[in-house]
């Protein structure tokens, strides 16, 4: 059974401190504000929940005039489900509280904070549902939608955004910006990855290494 993952031995240790006094002073010297440092803080906290359930520790939060309207962290192996990103499962919440509708759900007044930049699939989400910006703290080098890999932030989604009715910003690309704490963010997939991954699947042969 997959919950046999959640008391797997080698996931025991504590996960990476969250940002201290000192990281917080280096965010601001940076130019990030109160806001984004405390929305952010937020996010790694997610990412600490995906931590202590032995999922792949992204966490996010989404904010909407202000307020945390949606919190999220991975939960593709409880699920195993390879869609439910943190991004997801924000998204599901802030729906479920608007009765399922995208139009009450006001995705074009959100923001994404987001620990690790968005992959191609969960930027390509947040493209259609029109969200109004992106902050993450590490890049994604193997999958990353906004820039790293694919530049989903500035290309939108072709076709889907030449369909949007006017005045709508689905479909449409959005401003990311990443570097709010980098090193925390690095530093929780590190120690995860270290460990093992208790669910990752196990190669069906073995790999063939060139003399």
């Amino acid at each position: 059974k997959f919950l046999c993952c959640l008391h797997s031995a080698e996931m025991t240790a504590p996960p990476p401190a969250l940002p201290n006094e000192e990281a917080v002073s280096r965010a601001r010297e940076k130019g990030w504000s109160a806001s984004q440092i405390d929305n952010m803080y937020q996010a790694l906290t997610q990412a600490h929940k995906a931590w202590a359930c032995r999922e792949v520790p992204v966490g996010c939060v989404v904010v909407r005039d202000g307020e945390v309207v949606g919190r999220g962290h991975n939960l593709t192996n409880k699920t195993r489900n390879g869609t439910r990103h943190a991004e997801m499962i924000a998204i599901d919440e802030i729906l479920a509280n608007c009765g399922g509708s995208v139009t009450d759900a006001g995705f074009d007044r959100c923001d994404l904070y987001v620990t690790v930049e968005p992959c191609i699939m969960c930027a390509g989400a947040l493209s259609l549902l029109g969200f109004r910006r992106v902050f993450y703290g590490c890049g994604n080098d193997r999958f990353g939608g906004c820039g790293s890999i694919l530049p989903v932030n500035d290309e939108g989604c072709g076709p889907c955004a030449r369909q949007s009715p006017p005045g709508s910003h689905a479909g449409r690309g959005f401003p990311a910006q990443g570097g709010l704490f980098p090193e925390e963010a690095v530093e929780l997939l590190r120690e995860f990855y270290a460990a093992g991954n208790p669910c990752a699947p196990r190669p069906h042969r073995p790999v063939r290494k060139e003399d």
